[in-house]
């Protein structure tokens, strides 16, 4: 297979990483959106495991930035999942 001309040079394995991370936690706020059992613990598990590539040595300002903006929304997300998935109890006799 031979290489496209003015095909976007290959990324780094550290931007790569950060794109991955990036697509894994949208993809996890999808599955949230469509209440799938489950969904809002792997969304909370995949923000911890992008933190935390945040905040080795190598991570770009960049990946810190973005996720002081989607962070507080996954927060919101998995608190009203939560919250949905709390039953009343039944009523006192």
């Amino acid at each position: 297979m031979s290489a496209k001309s003015g095909a976007p040079r290959p990324m780094s394995q550290r931007h790569f990483r950060g794109e991955q991370i990036k697509d894994e936690v949208y993809r996890q706020m999808f599955l949230v959106e469509e209440k799938r059992q489950g969904a809002e613990i792997e969304l909370a598990l995949v923000l911890l495991y992008a933190w935390q590539i945040a905040d080795s040595t190598s991570a770009q300002d960049e990946m810190r930035d973005w996720l002081k903006k989607v962070s507080p929304i996954c927060m919101e997300m998995i608190e009203a999942k939560m919250q949905a998935g709390v039953k009343a109890p039944p009523p006192a006799d």
